[in-house]
């Protein structure tokens, strides 16, 4: 597709927003350590404002998710981006307030620490900007109601694509800004510029996507009450939901739903996995293959460059030959083989590791993810999003805190734990999935046909 006509086209927009979202939060990555040690904090306070993001991501997804179902996809989307911008502005605001005491301790297990008026101020940005990077979730219900079956794992494929670019392309950012005169303050700056700037390409470019909401653009202060009310449309059929009835899609209600169980059972175990190797790895990088700082970033660095090539062009051109479950069966499986691959100290041996590991994921996650979109009515697909980003965020935390105590305990046996998830995802796609049973069925049957018809002709 041509660059002008990919930029005026229907994903170009929610795209945009989700890599500059990506963007915003990778920005600070390298450099939240330097920060949380200025301000008084050590290890123990900068894991505890690690985990804060997806703690209260894991909070605000679902609720984000089901209120875009009743409010509209783009309107979330606003407000989520201009909590953001409170959330990076709040944590510039850490820098000029003066570093009052207010709690400290001295604890054998933790050590020392000191938490002051920035570090709090910290804690709550994290805290709103992680219960708004709950849009996740409305993003992916925005994707799965823009898709047809004809392009939906190629646009899931470019979400994919988009947060890797962010990923990449954040830290490099920061590191480059961090050097300047203003140190961690640019990086910061550009940060809440990014955050200010989604919420104005949502209101300007986005269009929404819910059927049964009304398109709508952020109004003058004296009708901003109306910004809120829902106009709802007879867009539903009888076999979604009744007509113009509001759809219960609660925790129960979406657990219900057939295959949606095993969907988020998948979920987790795929951001369990790469959770525990994002940990272990920097640590086994460090102590076992005497990896300098900058050989492990060269080597994420080609990691994220392969996961773009992965979901864009190659992604494109093979899911015109195969369905979403045959290649997230193929891409659990190149995940196991990748993970196994990382016990090799060679360093080719390695890069072919992070090769399979990022051609499995390419092709595995955005298939996922188009499969998860298929499933339920229209009027839940931002609370199917919603619990399955908590699905993750619970994961990102389990992996985050238990990562570094499982490499203690087993060095680099990490990776073939790895490695198991992904063979037990590939098997359970394959025997668990209604869907793939059924595709199973049809295919048994249609052999048992040809059989029968291939005896037949011999008498």
């Amino acid at each position: 597709m041509p660059i002008a006509s990919f930029v005026r086209s229907r994903t170009f927009p929610i795209l945009l927003v989700n890599f500059l979202g990506i963007l915003g939060y990778s920005l600070v990555l390298p450099i939240l350590i330097f920060i949380v040690s200025d301000f008084g904090g050590n290890g123990f306070i900068y894991g505890l404002i690690g985990a804060t993001y997806p703690l209260f991501q894991f909070i605000g997804a679902p609720k984000l998710g089901k209120l875009s179902d009743r409010i509209g996809r783009k309107k979330v989307l606003i407000i989520t981006q201009l909590g953001s911008f409170l959330a990076w502005s709040l944590f510039l605001l850490a820098f000029f307030v003066p570093k009052i005491t207010i709690w400290s301790q001295q604890v054998s297990i933790v050590g020392g620490y000191v938490v002051t008026l920035p570090l709090l101020l910290l804690f709550i940005a994290r805290m709103i900007d992680g219960y708004t990077g709950g849009n996740i979730s409305v993003a992916n219900a925005y994707m799965a109601d823009i898709s047809t079956d004809a392009d939906r794992n190629k646009n899931f494929g470019l979400i994919g694509t988009s947060t890797s670019l962010g990923l990449a392309v954040g830290p490099a950012i920061s590191a480059l800004l961090a050097a300047t005169f203003l140190e961690e303050l640019l990086p910061l700056m550009i940060a809440t510029a990014a955050a200010l700037l989604t919420a104005i390409i949502i209101n300007k470019k986005l269009t929404e996507s819910n059927p049964c909401i009304e398109n709508t653009v952020v109004p003058s202060i004296k009708e901003f009450g109306q910004f809120f009310q829902v106009v709802p449309k007879n867009c539903y059929d009888e076999n979604n939901m009744e007509s113009g009835s509001v759809a219960k899609n609660g925790w129960r209600e979406i657990l219900s739903i057939k295959g949606i169980p095993v969907m988020y059972f998948i979920y987790f175990l795929t951001y369990l996995a790469f959770n525990l190797f994002y940990v272990a790895l920097p640590i086994y990088a460090s102590t076992e293959l005497n990896w300098t700082a900058a050989e492990l970033g060269i080597f994420l660095a080609y990691f994220s460059l392969m996961m773009m090539v992965t979901q864009g062009p190659v992604l494109t051109k093979v899911s015109r030959y195969a369905d979403s479950a045959t290649l997230m069966i193929a891409g659990a499986v190149f995940l196991s083989i990748g993970f196994v691959l990382l016990l090799g100290k060679n360093v080719t041996l390695l890069y072919a590791a992070v090769t399979l590991m990022a051609l499995g994921n390419g092709i595995m996650w955005p298939s996922f993810l188009a499969m998860l979109s298929q499933m339920g009515s229209p009027s839940k697909r931002g609370a199917i999003q919603g619990y399955g980003a908590s699905m993750g965020s619970i994961a990102g935390m389990v992996g985050l805190i238990l990562g570094g105590f499982f490499f203690e305990f087993w060095g680099t046996a990490i990776f073939k734990i790895s490695a198991g998830i992904f063979l037990v995802v590939a098997f359970t796609v394959l025997f668990r999935l209604p869907y793939v049973k059924l595709r199973i069925k049809k295919y048994f049957f249609e052999c048992n046909k040809f059989r029968l018809l291939s005896i037949k002709r011999k008498f």
